[in-house]
């Protein structure tokens, strides 16, 4: 597929990962955190609802992200959508009427990216809770001080990449990124690399 239709599928997911998921569940149960599930991704709490590929999943309906607004989606499912208000700065910079379009292939793409990254995190942190957070749309652990994880693509890096970031900074070869590290997923491998850079990462950002 052509980098833009990745791009533009990335942006409406995370335009309802904000609007549609993260927001209704903040003001219904106080929390912002989004978990990785099979095909994509979903809330922790209610609202039950699921993003799998370019589908919205909620119970008794299933509605098409190929070409819509969060407003309709919202409308579709009785819910007032928008941003969870005051929290974080940043985010896809889409309002509820804009129209977003997730396109099928780019959107399972995108999934992917994040069961890697599931797979790796629960492998190297069998403890921690990996969360996709709203507001960068990446999937991630903190532990002892460092953050990992994989991003599905950001302003940063446009595709899909790992990335090691420790709250404070090192020196070196392997620290290639402002946050700290990043390798793209391409570059990688698979889940076997992904894996194989986060244990580097940890290894070289715990004995700095």
């Amino acid at each position: 597929m052509d980098s833009e239709t990745y791009l533009r599928t990335r942006r409406a997911l995370h335009a309802v990962a904000e609007l549609v998921l993260a927001g209704p569940q903040y003001r219904a149960c106080g929390t912002i955190r989004l978990r990785a599930c099979p095909g994509g991704f979903a809330t922790s709490v209610e609202p039950r609802l699921r993003v799998i590929g370019a589908e919205l999943v909620a119970p008794g309906q299933v509605l098409s992200l190929e070409w819509t607004t969060c407003a309709a989606l919202g409308a579709a499912l009785g819910l007032t959508v928008g941003a969870p208000a005051g929290l974080y700065p940043d985010g896809p910079g889409v309002a509820a009427d804009d129209v977003v379009e997730a396109d099928p292939s780019a959107a399972r793409r995108l999934a992917h990216c994040f069961a890697l990254g599931e797979a790796a995190l629960c492998g190297l942190f069998p403890r921690a809770e990996p969360v996709i957070w709203p507001e960068h749309f990446d999937l991630g652990v903190s532990v002892d001080g460092v953050n990992y994880g994989v991003s599905p693509g950001d302003a940063f890096r446009p595709e899909p990449y790992a990335y090691v970031g420790p709250h404070t900074p090192r020196r070196g070869g392997f620290w290639n990124a402002p946050f700290g590290a990043g390798r793209t997923i391409r570059e990688l491998g698979g889940a076997i690399g992904v894996m194989a850079f986060l244990e580097e990462g940890r290894r070289l950002a715990v004995g700095a």
